[in-house]
């Protein structure tokens, strides 16, 4: 559950970013709100598969070491 919820307000901190961005870039707030729903929303997806691999790899059995 943290998990979802750390995402979440990644996601809320992502939109808010995004739409400032582009409304200060072009001026227009429907561009900046069109911006902020599409490319947040996809790149909260992509983070959040992201954590799902680092938290996989790092429970993953280590390679033995070989001594010479």
């Amino acid at each position: 559950m943290k998990q979802v919820q750390k995402t979440a307000s990644f996601a809320v901190l992502h939109f808010m970013t995004a739409f400032s961005v582009a409304w200060a870039m072009t001026g227009s707030m429907l561009i900046g709100g069109a911006v902020a729903l599409v490319e947040p929303a996809i790149n909260t997806v992509v983070y959040f598969l992201h954590e799902k691999f680092w938290q996989r790899r790092g429970t993953a059995v280590p390679a033995p070491v070989l001594n010479a």
